[in-house]
Parts: C-alpha cells; structure tokens; sequence
C-alpha cells in the first residue's frame, strides 16, 4: 500500500477550507489510509472524529502530507517536515499556487491517483541561513524559497561586500539582495527581474532589488557554494535600519558588521504531483504564456 499514514495540514483560518479538508479526510479513509490532522487545523475547523498531531509528531509517523493552502501554507510545512524526508502535496486554496500546484476542485482525484502510485516526484533544495555578529550567531533559518536583505526604513540603499566560497565577488549599493532557490526563483526574485531556475537545476540566484550600478545583474552560481553577505553601509548610517527575511516569515534586524551566511541545507523537500504534471505548463498557467493576442493557447 502506497502511503498508509496520510496528514492533512490546512491554511485553517481561510474561509471554506473546513468542507474540502474534510472531504479529503473522508476520501482517505474509504481508501483504508490512516489520516491525522496537524493540530492546529484540527483545533480551528473543530475536526474530533480524526486524531490530530504536531508537524513534528507528523513527521516522525506520516508516509505523505497534503497541505491545503496557498504557497506560503506550503513554504511553511515543507521547511518543519523536511529532517523527515515526508514528501509532501500541494492543493491549491490560495492565489498564486506555483507549489500548490492541485487545483482544489481536483483535489480528491488527484490524491486518489497518488494513493494508486500515479505520480510525479521532484526534490527541492532548502537554503540554511545564519545571522552572524561578531562571533555571535544570532539567529538561524531554513528557507526554501530565498532569503532576502532589505532596507528596512526610509533610509537610503544598503551596501553589501558579497563573497562566494571566501573569494571577494562585489560590493553592491541597491535596496535589498535575494538569494533564491530554484523554487524561489518565480517568487520575488522573479519580480526583481531575475531569472527562472528549472527545479532540476542544483543552483542558486542571487538577484539585486533596484540597484544603483544598472550594470548590476542577476548571476546564478552552483548551490554548493557558501554565501557570505557583510552589511558595510545601511541607509542613513543607522543601527538596525536592515534586515534579513527567511522566505518573507522570520527575520532579523541588521547592523553594520554583520554578516549572513547562506549555503544549500543538508535536508531536502519532495514533492509529489499527479501524473502527468509539467512544470512548463504550470509556467504556462501561472505567468500567462499561453496567451497570444488575447488567446489561450495550450
């Protein structure tokens, strides 16, 4: 049997999700799968007639999670259950849903058809990032989509001494630095003009947001580089006026000296699809490539 211990986690304070969460549940159980609700969804749609653990507890027991939700739900569960290895799938009560990639109305079909050993796996790399001041480590994060240095006022440009596997790469005046993933590379590096990693690819991009040398472009590097990035200037001159941002949930406020560190984690992230998924079509969907002078094009 293909997944006999199956998790839902859901984007519990969405309005609806309540009815699709449980018919999954349902579904899963005619299947003769074990299902346990993560906690805090069972707690906020008042699920009782199922067992209900933390993601932690979730990842010690669960052969498969599916996270209803938008992107961020996914980004968020995939980063706890990767120590892991629990692949995981994606159904879409979101906006964008470039990783929740299942359309909700598809739900339970699709999950039916993994559950029969039709699907598409794919792995996806995780950054490992580390604050550093002086020699204090101040904080560290998982990321799976990019970490992100920004101006965190109405300062001026940061500026940042960017080193690659302790070789002397740039110094850049601009107003942030993305360091993305692949699979962060259609999030906000993609907005910064930066450009789209195919999820096979073991590489990173770091990105500028609005820099001041127009000469200052995107470059990928192999993802087993490490990244130092140092803060030798932030805008105006001030203490705590940057910060770093992992995957836009946590972050931390900066002060000149410090430095980040980012390298490939040592966990990775599995997604499942269903059968006959293609990531060019979901680039196609999501960013509107299949529309030529106002037709849809498949």
């Amino acid at each position: 049997m293909h997944f006999p211990i199956v998790a839902l986690v859901g984007k519990y304070h969405d309005t609806g999700i309540a009815a699709p969460l449980r018919a999954v549940a349902q579904m899963l159980r005619d299947a003769g799968r074990e299902v346990v609700f993560e906690k805090d969804t069972a707690t906020n749609i008042g699920v009782l007639d199922y067992p209900a653990a933390t993601v932690e507890e979730i990842g010690q027991r669960a052969s498969l999670a599916i996270v209803m939700g938008g992107d961020g739900t996914m980004l968020g569960v995939a980063r706890q259950l990767a120590p892991w290895d629990v692949p995981v799938v994606g159904i879409n009560h979101g906006r964008l849903g470039f990783i929740t990639d299942v359309p909700i109305e598809d739900a339970c079909t699709a999950i039916a058809g993994i559950l029969d050993g039709q699907f598409e796996s794919e792995t996806r790399t995780l950054l490992s990032c580390s604050v550093i001041r002086g020699e204090t480590t101040l904080v560290s994060a998982l990321a799976l989509n990019d970490v992100v240095l920004s101006r965190a006022g109405l300062g001026g440009m940061l500026e940042v001494t960017v080193q690659v596997d302790g070789l002397y790469m740039s110094k850049q005046r601009a107003d942030g630095l993305i360091i993305a993933t692949p699979t962060g590379s259609t999030a906000y590096a993609l907005s910064a003009n930066g450009p789209i990693l195919h999820p096979s690819l073991r590489g990173l991009v770091l990105v500028p947001v609005a820099p001041q040398a127009l000469s200052n472009r995107p470059i990928a590097i192999p993802d087993d580089c490490t990244i130092e990035i140092t803060l030798t200037r932030s805008p105006g001159g001030r203490d705590e006026s940057a910060s770093v941002h992992f995957d836009m949930q946590s972050w931390s406020s900066l002060q000149e000296g410090d430095r980040v560190l980012v390298k490939r984690a040592e966990h990775t992230i599995r997604f499942l699809h269903p059968a006959g998924y293609s990531y060019f079509s979901t680039l196609r969907r999501k960013l509107h490539w299949n529309q030529i002078s106002g037709t849809a094009i498949d």
